[in-house]
């Protein structure tokens, strides 16, 4: 059972990638739209660029939303309205009135039936919206008759003007007891109206048109019209819906799992192969998978949102994370794959691509220097430019002219880089969570007043001013072959902190003749100079340096020999054991701290030179690094023998131009 723990806990690492990389594949599965994707992509008014379609199985044209809207409204508007009789006895009404009349104004009797008359046939209705002349129903338990709403009488619609009045208050007073008198007979039947509606509505049908299977739907090169449109959308649903009817769900399951499982593997195998020190962190390799599920996510929640405003998402983004904290070459290569999974899920996956590819290779071009906020804002605008080039280039060359070339993606593509800008708060949260870090966080700890740099400038004064000069010639050494400048900057200015313990056994903070050295045994002084290495790397962790900074005290003398106290030793033992005066490494594993230990090594022994001049410089710098080599202390890093070469002459150059001769002055 023991053996068996222990064989877990030796591959615990292991199982992580793989629990990693599994729920990965099942999260960006799940989000992925489960329809089978059509194989034809199309738009309006641009030409079809595939072969001539002919129809694989016979199926109906549907309506657009649009038509069927307008033909609810339509059938809303040309309903017919119902009304039926109130309970209301119109003849007692008419009685009424006219006795009133005859009471007040005899002379109008006749002329008041006469008029009542009128009034109450077809119907009287009361406050009423016009229903501009479409027909009504008027319902009643012994009749039903159809009629126009403007023939039914209203209430204010009434003017007697044309009776002959013997004055003018008989005038008012005729008015007055009909108006005031009438009461409508008809009502408004809601419930009858909107049954009839409903029905009516209800028989709407969504199609209209029929395509048999084999009939051509359209050749290539024709202009897909609003009615080809129409065609191929109503083929698309089908399709679709096809592969839903033949229960195909679990197919297209496993074809997406082995899409997505394919590139994320990929992913691993890259890493394996030219990131090992990130394949074996579990920390960055999640880092890097959190960002392609984020990016992946956003983009397939906004597809399914409005899919029109995909290019919102700033997925240069990506390329921008992932070198702040690695490198270029990592950025794209996570960039690429990011967009080859969203492929299969937007519309016009190509032109999606096309622009995401060319974008994500200028961001990588673009400044890498973030901290610059001038450059970030550089970066951006550079981006949004490609994009907007790239886009109207593409348009220009389907359409064929300019004037079809629609202004609001690239008004999508400006919001997409002002989204970008975001980046910068973004490093800094996955600084705080993963313990990265990035540009940014490596200026701030270039600050020679921070309490780490200013206690070693006080405990070990020799040690602080050599680490800056040795920081001066790795950061001209990392210029000119294209290295992370700030990290080497960095990594130089603390490679040395373990001196502070012991600082007078370090021959640059010895301000008098004596040596503390001269009274220990070599193999003594061998241990104490090693374990500078050590002591420097708990400090590093007690003052929460980065692990990137940290790997520069590790490596900065690699498995080299303490030469020195290894001869001294030789004098008085020929059997001496060289392992004991060798450096416990590892070996630069990076061009950065490559550079770092060349620079630590020719600028320190700069100082046994007695009468510096050109040749002796140049013989000297030749002599330490070709040393360096033969030592093969660089067999792990990335560096290649022409960038040493590069390095040589950088160093030979600074060097000649600190120890250059001078004119002697007189006294």
């Amino acid at each position: 059972m023991k053996d068996k723990l222990n064989i877990v806990f030796k591959l615990q690492s292991q199982i992580y990638k793989f629990i990693l990389f599994l729920f990965s594949v099942v999260f960006i599965v799940y989000l992925i739209p489960k329809n089978s994707k059509f194989q034809y992509e199309f738009e309006e008014g641009k030409p079809w660029k595939y072969e001539t379609l002919l129809s694989p199985f016979d199926f109906s044209i549907e309506k657009s939303v649009d038509e069927i809207e307008l033909e609810k409204l339509n059938i809303s508007n040309k309903s017919v309205r119902y009304f039926k009789k109130s309970t209301i006895n119109s003849d007692s009404i008419i009685n009424s009135i006219v006795l009133n009349i005859k009471e007040k104004i005899p002379y109008l009797y006749e002329e008041g039936i006469q008029r009542l008359d009128k009034i109450y046939f077809p119907g009287l209705v009361g406050d009423f919206v016009n229903f501009n002349k479409d027909s009504v129903y008027i319902t009643s338990s012994d009749s039903n008759f159809k009629t126009k709403f403007n023939e039914l009488n209203k209430v204010d619609d009434f003017n007697f003007d044309s009776i002959s009045y013997k004055t003018l208050t008989d005038s008012i007073l005729f008015d007055s007891i009909i108006k005031f008198s009438l009461l409508p007979n008809l009502i408004f039947d809601e419930l009858k109206t909107d049954l009839n509606k409903n029905n009516l509505l209800g028989k709407i049908s969504f199609f209209k048109g029929f395509v048999n299977s084999g009939e051509r739907i359209i050749s290539r090169g024709e202009i897909v019209d609003l009615e080809k449109l129409s065609v191929l959308k109503s083929l698309k649903s089908k399709f679709e819906s096809q592969i839903w009817s033949k229960s195909n769900y679990n197919w297209i399951i496993i074809g997406y799992s082995i899409i997505v499982g394919t590139i994320l593997f990929f992913l691993l195998l890259f890493l394996r192969k030219n990131r090992l020190n990130i394949y074996l962190d579990n920390t960055k390799l999640t880092f890097i998978f959190l960002i392609i599920l984020i990016f992946v996510t956003i983009s397939i929640f906004v597809y399914k949102l409005q899919p029109f405003y995909i290019y919102v998402v700033p997925l240069c983004s990506v390329p921008l994370l992932i070198r702040a904290f690695f490198d270029s070459r990592l950025g794209l290569f996570v960039h690429v794959l990011t967009l080859l999974v969203l492929g299969f899920v937007v519309p016009n996956s190509f032109q999606f691509l096309f622009l995401h590819t060319i974008a994500g290779i200028i961001t990588i071009l673009t400044p890498s220097d973030l901290y610059q906020r001038a450059n970030l804002f550089i970066s951006v605008s550079i981006i949004t430019g490609i994009y907007i080039i790239s886009y109207f280039s593409i348009t220009i060359i389907i359409n064929g002219n300019i004037s079809d070339v629609s202004l609001n993606i690239p008004l999508l593509f400006v919001f997409n880089g002002l989204a970008t800008l975001f980046v910068h708060p973004l490093i800094y949260i996955f600084e705080k969570i993963f313990g990265l870090v990035s540009d940014v966080s490596l200026l701030e700890l270039t600050n020679t007043n921070s309490p780490l740099l200013k206690d070693l400038s006080e405990k070990a004064p020799g040690t602080f001013y050599h680490s800056l000069a040795v920081s001066n010639l790795a950061e001209a050494v990392a210029v000119q072959i294209s290295a992370n400048v700030m990290l080497v900057r960095v990594g130089a200015l603390y490679h040395d902190i373990g001196k502070m313990k012991n600082p007078n056994y370090f021959i640059e903070n010895q301000s008098s003749s004596f040596n503390p050295h001269d009274e220990l045994e070599a193999i003594e002084s061998s241990n104490i100079i090693k374990n500078h290495i050590s002591i420097g790397i708990e400090l590093a962790k007690k003052n929460q340096l980065p692990d990137r900074v940290i790997d520069f005290i590790r490596t900065h003398h690699g498995t080299s020999i303490i030469r020195f106290f290894y001869d001294k030793e030789l004098k008085n033992n020929t059997n001496a054991i060289v392992a004991d005066f060798r450096y416990l490494g590892p070996k630069p594993f990076s061009k950065e701290t490559a550079i770092v230990m060349m620079a630590d090594s020719v600028e320190a022994a700069s100082k046994s030179i007695k009468d510096p001049n050109v040749k002796l410089i140049n013989d000297f710098v030749e002599k330490i690094i070709d040393k360096q080599i033969e030592d093969n202390q660089f067999i792990d890093s990335d560096i290649t023998l022409r960038e040493i070469q590069i390095a040589k002459k950088i160093f030979k150059e600074k060097l000649n131009n600190i120890y250059h001769l001078r004119v002697e002055y007189p006294d």
